[in-house]
């Protein structure tokens, strides 16, 4: 349980541009900028002012079966939400940090009901001309961002479940694409998959031997 000090201090910034009369308070986060594989996923969430949830708090921080238990909660009491995936090919042509300013633009601009701020985990966003403000930690200080971190973790998680499925030699299921020592030994054995983010330095000198490779076998074809 969260003491009343943690509970207000975390609906600070949400009760003050309330009190401002702001009404539809908009969060937003992302889950996914590390792993080795998949896409980075981004929330946006509006919750009803002054709504209180037991138990909200940057998704890290929780368990994945108290994640679970909010992300049904937030869903169904959430004014409006959207979550956008931003995919291995996009990180890998954009980077990371453009691919996630792409996302988060996506989500704003997606979410049904129209915000009146915006509050943001860590990443600058000039170009949105909503209100707003940058939040270093936001979803450890922001109710409504760690709203959309739950949202974001909890999406991304499924899809990569769903990824060890289709790619059942690298543990998806377990480290949802993250450099584990189980998964860079898989990576190791079998090498990279479609979903492996190939500009990654762990991922990447595979495609750099493969290259490698190439022009080499093409060389000798050229000598004979």
């Amino acid at each position: 349980m969260k003491s009343q000090k943690e509970e207000v201090n975390l609906y600070k910034y949400e009760n003050e541009l309330y009190d401002e009369g702001y009404e539809n308070i908009c969060g937003v986060d992302e889950a996914g900028r590390g792993p080795l594989a998949g896409p980075v996923v981004v929330a946006a969430c509006i919750l009803p002012p002054f709504l209180k949830i037991d138990g909200i708090n940057d998704s890290k921080k929780l368990s994945e079966k108290k994640r679970e238990a909010l992300y049904k909660i937030i869903v169904k009491n959430a004014l409006a939400y959207s979550v956008v995936f931003i995919s291995e090919k996009d990180i890998d042509e954009l980077n990371i940090y453009q691919a996630t300013k792409k996302g988060m633009l996506k989500a704003i601009e997606d979410i049904k009901v129209k915000p009146d701020y915006v509050l943001i985990d860590a990443m600058p966003l000039g170009e949105l001309e909503i209100e707003h403000i940058s939040l270093v930690h936001g979803d450890a200080l922001s109710a409504s961002v760690a709203a959309a971190s739950i949202l974001a973790k909890v999406s991304r998680d499924h899809y990569m479940e769903k990824m060890d499925f289709k790619y059942p030699n690298y543990g998806f299921k377990k480290h949802k694409g993250y450099g584990t020592k189980e998964h860079l030994l898989a990576l190791e054995k079998y090498g990279p998959c479609k979903i492996h983010r190939k500009t990654y330095a762990p991922v990447s000198k595979y495609f750099s031997k493969q290259l490698s490779l190439n022009l080499d076998f093409n060389e000798e074809e050229n000598e004979k």
